[in-house]
């Protein structure tokens, strides 16, 4: 429990949790106290902020479409995303024929980060999974991590 979390808050980060599960939700509070925030909720019906944002998750397996297309929607202001999901997931989503991709690839760049064997989890999944990483490709308003295209040299 707190993987993830753990790691960030040690690193000074802001991190809102979002966990369904009402027990494991307690058990973070219990854990990371005033640190962090824990929104009990669905992270595939979670309203997204306003303000630019990043996602460090390991989302059940089961929501990586909805997830996925609801980062990448219209008017997201997704920062950067560094999401642990199923392998076959992660590739269809960084490859070519990736939902929606002629839309949203004006916007983010998505590529296959490491890989991460069941072995790494516990209990293990069935599958071995993948680190997806998105990355808006120009800075969001009010924004700082985005990545920008290079620039052509005037003539």
């Amino acid at each position: 429990m707190g993987a993830l979390t753990d790691p960030l808050v040690r690193r000074g980060a802001r991190v809102v949790a979002i966990e369904v599960h009402p027990g494991r939700a307690r058990q973070l509070r219990q854990r990371f106290g005033d640190a962090i925030v824990v929104v009990r909720a669905d992270a595939a019906d979670l309203r997204l902020p306003r303000q630019p944002y990043d996602v460090v998750a390991n989302p059940p397996f089961g929501i990586t479409t909805a997830l996925l297309r609801r980062l990448l929607q219209p008017g997201s202001r997704l920062r950067t995303a560094h999401l642990i999901l199923p392998e076959h997931a992660a590739r269809r989503w960084a490859g070519p024929g990736a939902p929606g991709r002629a839309r949203w690839s004006r916007t983010f760049a998505v590529q296959l980060g490491d890989h991460m064997p069941r072995r790494a989890f516990q209990p293990p999944p069935p599958r071995d999974a993948r680190i997806l990483v998105i990355r808006r490709l120009h800075p969001a308003a009010g924004g700082r991590n985005g990545v920008s295209r290079p620039r052509r040299p005037a003539p």
